[in-house]
């Protein structure tokens, strides 16, 4: 065990987090996210909300400050709805390790898709919240 370090994140997390350079991406992806047909890299933290797995990432992981979203949200399909509280749930984690992060973005389902097969690795969590899924850029770590 490290301390500080929170005890969800597994070590290939970490060793992924850390390998990861600024503008790299990682996807938080919910339970019936495609992550193994999207990337290579694809992590498991069965289990695990994205708002407690984010919770642990984001003390660790400058979010990137150069860009207008350094976070993505797919948005609802036509004719769907969202769950605001998962927003705010992401939204609260945010406002608390990295005050100041722009507004989540919200893309279209494919074009999230799309971003999700460039990004570095996907962690496929447990969590079942429609509409979970969490892009994240990294950003230059503060000397």
């Amino acid at each position: 065990m490290l301390k500080g370090i929170s005890s969800l994140l597994s070590p290939d997390l970490l060793a992924t987090l850390c390998r990861m350079g600024h503008g790299d991406t990682i996807v938080l992806a919910d339970a019936h996210f495609p992550g193994e047909s999207v990337t290579e890299l694809t992590l498991r933290a069965d289990g695990l909300l994205i708002p407690d797995l984010l919770d642990g990432i984001l003390p660790l992981f400058e979010l990137d400050s150069f860009i207008e979203a350094p976070t993505a949200m797919m948005a609802p399909v036509a004719g769907d709805e969202a769950d605001p509280a998962v927003e705010a749930a992401y939204r609260e984690v945010m406002d608390r390790h990295a005050p100041g992060t722009p507004a989540i973005e919200k893309m279209d389902r494919f074009a999230f898709y799309e971003a999700a097969k460039k990004a570095f690795a996907v962690v496929m969590t447990g969590d079942t919240a429609k509409y979970g899924n969490l892009l994240l850029t990294k950003g230059v770590t503060p000397v």
